[in-house]
């Protein structure tokens, strides 16, 4: 695949003749329309492109996969994990942690087809479609990480999935242990008294599920770039866990495999505005034969192991069967 060959299309809007690829994110300081990817190990794929217009993805086909998918954690295992995880917070070292595992199937086919569906079948408020010359991405994020207007910035943390819009004790407590973070993060980058939270604990329904999120906004200072922004703010907290320097570290030492785009963020930059979603509930493959999906759940001390896997299940259930062809 040649580098004018990339394709990027996110809210309606279809980025074609990419001119430039980079890894650096202060490139997004320069003008100019970039689609953006940081991996959840923090590796920045920067992607310019010189045409965008306001047009649908095109349409493709998709062949159902038909193959097994294989998770990198079996059910025993995450459920090991899960009370790893309890004992590292009844030590002190941690609050809470995002404890992911990632499906694996072969594939050799293009995912614009599968983004197709995904649209359809699952529409998301952040649902994007990305081929780079090794990496495409068909995204139903449901997530907002970072919505940028000039020195404006809000962000969206989802914390709590159910079956139903009752949420109990453990999820809202985990949402604003969320917000408190970001609350801090934003506090490192934005104007005094400027950072707010004008929703906390809100219920959203999405296709198959409900999510509780809050809003955390604040107002830039002028001195901050995206470089600063990255370093502050990434991987999300809702991610990662808390405190995040230790829930990272709990994550590295657990999982032992690296996430990638899964729980990076996806969306683009366009000169002072940009859309940033979290890199959930997306399919990636690195085009090596194999397609991904990511499924991950948030621990802490009040979690109940079984729990925490159905609820990992319920996340992948519907977009698995999407991409396999299943009962939805």
């Amino acid at each position: 695949m040649k580098l004018s060959d990339a394709t990027f299309w996110m809210a309606g809007r279809l980025a074609t003749d990419c001119v430039e690829i980079s890894n650096d994110p202060a490139s997004l300081d320069k003008p100019g329309f970039w689609a953006v990817i940081c991996t959840f190990e923090g590796e920045w794929i920067c992607a310019r492109f010189a045409t965008v217009v306001d047009a649908p993805l095109a349409k493709s086909s998709w062949q159902s996969i038909a193959t097994t998918w294989h998770s990198s954690q079996d059910k025993d295992i995450y459920q090991e994990n899960v009370i790893k995880i309890k004992e590292k917070i009844a030590a002190g070292d941690i609050y809470q942690v995002n404890l992911c595992r990632v499906l694996t199937a072969d594939c050799d086919q293009s995912l614009q087809g599968l983004s197709n569906k995904l649209q359809s079948d699952n529409p998301a408020p952040y649902s994007c479609y990305l081929n780079l010359p090794n990496l495409e991405i068909a995204s139903a994020s449901p997530e907002l990480f970072l919505e940028k207007n000039g020195t404006q910035i809000k962000c969206t943390p989802i914390k709590g999935t159910s079956k139903s819009d009752n949420f109990g004790e453990k999820d809202r407590a985990e949402n604003v242990m969320i917000v408190d973070l970001m609350r801090n993060e934003l506090g490192s980058i934005c104007e005094s008294g400027s950072v707010d939270v004008p929703r906390l604990l809100a219920t959203e329904a999405h296709p198959g599920l409900f999510h509780l999120v809050s809003d955390v906004v604040g107002k830039l200072r002028p001195e901050i770039k995206w470089a600063g922004i990255s370093k502050s703010l990434l991987p999300a907290g809702s991610i990662s866990g808390a405190p995040k320097s230790s829930a990272l570290k709990a994550i590295a030492e657990i999982e032992k495999s690296e996430r990638g785009p899964y729980c990076g963020v996806i969306g683009f930059v366009e000169n002072d505005k940009a859309v940033l979603s979290v890199g959930i509930r997306i399919f990636w493959s690195e085009k090596n034969g194999k397609i991904n999906f990511g499924t991950g759940a948030g621990i802490t001390w009040q979690s109940e192991p079984e729990s925490e896997w159905e609820e990992t299940e319920l996340k992948a259930k519907r977009l698995i069967a999407i991409a396999s062809g299943g009962e939805l």
